[in-house]
């Protein structure tokens, strides 16, 4: 877990109060079901099956005990609304510059455009960035996702790259 981050944060949504909070080994079932409510994700095998769920609770376990890694998870009025990880990387590039890694940004489908989204984000860049030392929040978007690049570009980030990925062959 990244020590350094600002949490728990509370924050105002036109939902109402909620808060970013770091994940626990309790959130796995909110968090899979999170990954399963998208369509792209759930099309890569995130459909929340049960015998799927030793593999999230691990995952969860390993990224809270990485110190680069953290899983942030948004609650509001009891619930699981939101998640996404962050990871600090330190780089040589751009003369030795940080660099905070946001990946698996999902909102609840019924919640979307709440502010819920817009509130974390600025978190990420206003707050988290700094405090972990970082010069700058990069992301990556799969190319599907037309209404997710709006949102990012509308938020001050820029398509400036190009992305490649390579699946390795588990057993």
């Amino acid at each position: 877990m990244i020590e350094a981050l600002p949490l728990p944060h509370p924050f105002a949504s036109r939902l109402g109060s909620a808060v970013l909070r770091r994940a626990t080994a309790d959130d796995t079932d909110a968090v899979i079901a999170l990954l399963a409510d998208d369509p792209i994700s759930a099309a890569r095998g995130d459909v929340a099956s049960a015998e799927d769920r030793p593999a999230y609770a691990e995952a969860l376990l390993d990224i809270l005990a990485e110190p680069s890694n953290d899983l942030l998870v948004v609650e509001l009025d009891g619930a699981i609304v939101g998640t996404l990880q962050l990871t600090s990387i330190p780089g040589m590039a751009r003369r030795g510059a940080r660099r905070l890694l946001v990946e698996a940004v999902r909102v609840r489908s019924d919640l979307r455009s709440s502010g819920i989204g817009s509130a974390v984000m600025r978190w990420v860049g206003e707050q988290a960035a700094p405090a972990v030392g970082a010069a700058m929040v990069q992301l990556t978007s799969d190319a599907a996702r037309t209404d997710a690049h709006r949102f990012y570009e509308k938020l001050g980030y820029i398509g400036s790259h190009l992305g490649f990925k390579y699946t390795v062959e588990t057993a």
